[in-house]
């Protein structure tokens, strides 16, 4: 479960702060998919960035499976991060070098000390995960050996190595065209009611909204909900 407890975010603006986030109270629930929308600068990326740990915010909580994220020093932050939250970014951000089985590999490298262990699990459950979102047979493919949805499916499986109990995902569908997002849609909400993950997902494109439990929308910084299938 992920939770933003009046979660209040700014930036300086010259002599002044400019509000990013205000006052925003957010809940995300083992396996739905809560949907984050809103006009270009309205602050849904600064909220999942707080969401993330990323930043800080000015007041607020920020609960993530019951740790208050507020309250770590960073290198705390960090570990949470790592070991509970799974993120999808807009662009897949894969190394070149790589194949997509490598790429999730990579992901089972991170980590401190007394890790080999866990490490060792993770490493198995690769093509599993790769399996799962559909990419079993092309596992030894490098990035530019894959469609663009292809890619995107990577950096999902590469979220949920360590079986993160949130994951957040920014504009997945972006870079994509229609068919191709709606599969990543359908995906995603597959994904999140197996693996019992809180997806929060960023998204301008309200044309898959039916594969959404829940869909909220920010405007200057404020957020409400628009619609519920759990409520």
């Amino acid at each position: 479960m992920i939770l933003l407890d009046d979660v209040t975010l700014t930036y300086p603006d010259g002599d002044a702060r400019v509000t990013a986030v205000d006052h925003v109270t957010l809940e995300g629930r083992p396996g739905l998919v809560t949907g984050i929308t809103g006009p270009s600068g309205s602050g849904k990326s600064s909220l999942l960035a707080v969401a993330a740990t990323l930043i800080r915010p000015d007041s607020g909580r920020v609960l993530v499976a019951g740790t208050d994220a507020t309250r770590l020093s960073a290198s705390e932050a960090t570990a949470l991060r790592r070991d509970r939250i799974g993120i999808v970014f807009q662009q897949p951000q894969l190394l070149p070098a790589l194949t997509a089985r490598e790429q999730l590999r990579v992901m089972a490298e991170l980590g401190g000390s007394g890790r080999r262990e866990r490490r060792a699990v993770v490493r198995s459950r690769v093509d599993e995960l790769l399996e799962a979102v559909g990419l079993g047979s092309v596992a030894d493919r490098r990035p530019a050996q894959l469609s663009g949805g292809q890619r995107q499916r990577v950096a999902i499986a590469r979220a949920l190595v360590h079986e993160p109990r949130v994951l957040l995902v920014d504009e997945p569908t972006s870079a994509l065209d229609t068919a191709r997002g709606a599969e990543i849609m359908t995906l995603l909400s597959r994904l999140t009611r197996e693996r019992e993950t809180s997806t929060l997902l960023v998204t301008h494109d309200l044309v898959h909204r039916a594969t959404l439990d829940e869909t909220i929308e920010v405007v200057d910084g404020r957020a409400a909900l628009l619609t519920s299938r759990t409520r």
